[in-house]
C-alpha cells in the first residue's frame, strides 16, 4: 500500500514556514487558467493535476568518471553540457517509504540517490544572482531508473524514469534557511544493507543556482515543481564487468546530510 501517511507528512512539513515561503501559491497569485486555490498538498499536485518534474542527466564529476570508466569529456563543462528531461506528470508523489513495484518487461532496475530542489515561486528567464530566490527548499529523491527502458528502447530516458512508483520524494521539504551549505552535503544509498553509492554534493559539476537559473530560461516553472540533479557513482549501471540489477525482496536504504533517510522495498509488477 502506498506510504499515504509519509507523503502527507512530507508535504505538510513545516507548514507554518511554507505559509510564507509559498505565498505565491494564495489565490490572490494564482495563475489565469490554473484553479483558484492551492489545495491541501502545497502545490504538489495542482487541482487539475499537473504537476512538473525536471530530471538533470550525470552532473556530477566523479559520477560521469564512472560512465565513462575513468575518461572523462575534454575541456571544461559549459553552460548548455546541462541535459534535462521534462516530466510533466499527472499523477501524485510517491511517499519515500513506499515499495518500488518493478514494471512489467523490466530487466535492468537500477537506483540513483539525489537532493532534489523544490521550487517556491514562479520561475521564469530568471537572472544568476537571483535564481535561488525561486527555491523553496530541498528533498531526497531516490531516481530509480529503467536502464533497458532507458537506454534501449528507442533513445528516450523518460521511458525510463516515470514508471509508476518512481522517484520517491522525503522524508522532509528542508527550506534553504536551515541549510548551511547544500553544495557541502554527504549523500549515500545501500542496497540490503551493502555500500552502493557515497558522494557529496560538493561534486556537482554546476550549483543548484546555475541549474534552477538555467531550467528557467528553457520553460515556466511553478510553485511544487521539483528538479532533479544527478546522482554520485555506485548504480547499478556503473558496476563493470556485470550490472546487479534490483531484483524482488531487495531493500534500498538512502539518505542525504540534513535532508533524512527513505527506504524502498522492490516488489513485483502486479495489475
Amino acid at each position: 500500500m502506498p506510504d499515504t501517511d509519509a507523503a502527507d507528512s512530507f508535504i505538510r512539513h513545516r507548514a507554518a514556514v511554507l505559509d510564507t515561503v509559498l505565498s505565491d501559491l494564495s489565490p490572490s497569485n494564482s495563475v489565469p487558467g490554473e484553479s483558484d486555490s492551492p489545495g491541501a498538498e502545497v502545490g504538489w499536485e495542482r487541482e487539475d493535476g499537473s504537476g512538473r518534474g525536471v530530471a538533470q542527466g550525470a552532473r556530477a564529476s566523479d559520477r560521469i568518471r564512472e560512465l565513462l570508466d575513468g575518461a572523462i569529456s575534454q575541456g571544461p563543462a559549459t553552460a548548455d553540457q546541462i541535459d534535462f528531461t521534462d516530466r510533466t506528470a499527472r499523477r501524485r508523489i510517491v511517499g519515500p517509504n513506499d515499495d518500488t513495484m518493478i514494471p512489467k518487461g523490466s530487466t535492468k532496475l537500477d537506483y540513483e540517490v539525489e537532493i532534489a530542489i523544490v521550487i517556491g515561486s514562479r520561475a521564469r528567464y530568471l537572472s544568476k544572482k537571483d535564481a535561488l530566490d525561486a527555491v523553496a527548499g530541498y528533498c531526497i529523491c531516490n531516481d530509480v531508473s529503467e536502464r533497458n527502458f532507458q537506454a534501449e528502447r528507442g533513445g528516450q530516458w523518460t521511458k525510463g524514469k516515470g514508471c509508476e512508483t518512481f522517484g520517491p520524494v522525503g522524508p522532509w521539504l528542508v527550506t534553504k534557511d536551515e541549510i548551511k551549505d547544500v553544495q557541502k552535503l554527504d549523500m549515500w544509498l545501500d542496497v540490503n544493507g551493502e555500500k552502493r553509492q557515497r558522494g557529496n554534493t560538493k561534486t556537482m559539476i554546476f550549483g543548484i543556482a546555475h541549474i534552477v537559473w538555467y531550467c528557467s530560461q528553457f520553460f515556466v516553472m511553478e510553485p511544487g515543481d521539483i528538479i532533479t540533479t544527478g546522482t554520485p557513482p555506485g548504480v547499478a549501471l556503473g558496476m563493470k564487468p556485470n550490472p546487479v540489477w534490483l531484483k524482488p525482496g531487495d531493500v534500498v536504504t538512502l539518505g542525504i546530510e540534513g535532508l533524512g533517510e527513505q527506504r524502498q522495498k522492490i516488489v513485483r509488477f502486479k495489475n
